[in-house]
């Protein structure tokens, strides 16, 4: 209770309490006392006094089951997991009485679509730190990959064909006991050839394999390469390259290039082009000091990078993983310019795996470009659910590209259904669209785009009993983000407010009796 409403209370009973002295002198006691009666019912009428207790009903709400309305509820009290978010966002705010249980939970990560040729990896976060085993299995339960530890369990599998599949995970305990399951959906999609322009000032046995190797990606390669005064070999692209997916040059053609030469290119960076440098016959640091910020020094001539693959270091990088606006890591050090991307690559000598190891260098040049963040615009990317999609339960799909300026609805065969796209605050740039899926499994969806092209993708829905200690975890969360929307009082509880109308009843009748008491 702020001051002023403090105020009016007591300045009400001091007014009572001395209109009651002065009818007690007179010797009128029944005056005085509904001059009292008056000056406490005044008091309660403007002082909005609050006693304990709640102003209307406590639901306990069954965590298996959403209510249908809130009406009439003043606050909440669970027990259990909680509901899913979709559940929770359909009921308004009220405060939330719950504790999480402490029963073991686990996160599932992985990716839903993949391109032909890159590694799948599944990992699982567990509450709790034991030995276990994580196994990924084919459609036809065969063992793909397996990994065992006490902490986190990851495992890899390389898909061989493009297509859409249903894996499954099987976590188990130390004993070989099944703790949680589940199907694993992924998309193994064709990935698009590659634009790549490659401009080089010395030729080497790492540049041929690099040619090789983007040759075997079907990339679309406008290869130069100087081979001594007036003499280059070139690589015309079969198709057409106005805006290549990736500029790749050495340090001694970029060195050796006029200023116009450079500027030209680091403009197009700045368009969004991005850029790798191969590194390793770098000579003048201060070309590159100047050019794009990035000071170099000698390095000694047995230093290597990786663990996995050795990698010799070029002459001259980076003396630490952070210089200045560049991040480092593993003989790669990257910056942003403007809306580009740039990658300093400050080793060499990769051409030395290619026949030993060729998929474990290929791995390798495919996470350098996934650190330089070579990728190619889709017309429509598809948004992956913030939850587990669970049949008669209501779902979101979203998505974001150009083409959701061509195309005004989603079409879902399987449903019979045609839903318009529609812009949500919490997703920036996407829309989205909400359907109830009656049963597991794929559920296909088709767009509209630009030249009346038709685009394609799904999304899987899971059982009831899928993955069951995910599952878990996600209702925790969704409880835990409802229950912040509005936070219990601090302090002791709820609290209800004294209603003001029979206090002014009360005084009204005080006032009339000693009203009618002075006209007898």
């Amino acid at each position: 209770m702020n001051q002023l409403h403090l105020g009016l209370p007591i300045a009400a009973l001091v007014i009572g309490a001395f209109s009651a002295a002065v009818y007690g002198l007179r010797r009128r006691w029944i005056d005085a006392v509904l001059a009292a009666v008056a000056s406490i019912a005044l008091a309660g009428a403007v002082g909005n006094f609050a006693l304990p207790g709640e102003a209307g009903a406590s639901l306990t709400l069954d965590s298996k089951e959403a209510p249908a309305s809130l009406d009439g509820i003043r606050s909440i009290r669970l027990d259990g997991d909680g509901l899913r978010a979709a559940q929770w966002e359909d009921l308004p705010a009220r405060p939330l009485a719950w504790t999480a249980p402490a029963t073991p939970i686990i996160h599932v990560d992985f990716p839903r679509t993949v391109a032909l040729g890159r590694m799948f990896k599944l990992t699982v976060q567990r509450s709790w730190k034991e030995p276990g085993r994580l196994q990924l299995l084919a459609e036809n339960d065969a063992v793909l990959a397996e990994a065992k530890g006490d902490g986190p369990l990851s495992v890899q599998w390389l898909p061989p064909l493009a297509e859409r599949l249903v894996l499954k995970a099987r976590l188990l305990d130390a004993k070989g006991k099944l703790v949680d399951q589940g199907p694993v959906p992924v998309t193994v999609t064709e990935p698009s050839p590659p634009q790549v322009r490659g401009r080089f000032g010395a030729p080497s046995f790492d540049l041929r394999t690099l040619d090789d190797l983007l040759a075997a990606s079907n990339a679309v390669i406008d290869w130069q390469v100087e081979l001594g005064k007036n003499l280059r070999r070139s690589e015309s692209a079969r198709a057409e390259m106005k805006a290549p997916d990736l500029e790749i040059v050495d340090a001694a053609w970029f060195e050796r290039a006029g200023e116009a030469a450079r500027s030209a290119l680091l403009a197009r960076v700045a368009e969004g082009a991005p850029l790798l440098v191969l590194g390793a016959n770098a000579g003048d640091p201060g070309v590159w000091s100047r050019s794009v910020g990035l000071r170099l020094a000698p390095q000694p001539a047995d230093k290597t990078f990786g663990e996995k693959l050795a990698m010799a270091s070029g002459g001259l990088n980076p003396v630490s993983a952070r210089a200045g606006e560049w991040q480092g890591e593993d003989g790669l050090w990257t910056r942003d310019w403007h809306k580009g991307r740039i990658a300093w690559l400050g080793v060499g000598g990769w051409h030395r795996h290619a026949i030993e190891e060729p998929r474990a260098l290929a791995l390798w040049w495919q996470d350098v470009l996934d650190r330089l963040r070579v990728r190619r615009d889709e017309d429509l990317a598809w948004l992956a659910p913030g939850e587990l999609p669970l049949p008669n339960q209501r779902l979101e799909i979203c998505a974001r590209g150009e083409a959701l300026g061509k195309s005004d609805a989603l079409s879902i065969p399987a449903l019979a259904l045609r839903l318009p796209w529609q812009r949500r605050p919490e997703h920036v740039d996407a829309s989205c669209v909400a359907l109830w899926p009656t049963q597991p499994g794929w559920l296909q969806m088709k767009a509209q785009a630009q030249g009346g092209r038709t685009l394609e993708s799904a999304v899987y829905v899971y059982a009831d009993g899928d993955w069951t200690l995910w599952q878990r975890a996600q209702r925790r969360e969704a409880t835990a983000r409802y229950a912040a929307r509005t936070p219990m009082p601090a302090g002791g509880g709820a609290t209800r407010s004294l209603p003001a109308w029979p206090f002014g009843l009360v005084f009204a009748l005080a006032m009339l009796g000693l009203w009618w008491r002075e006209r007898r």
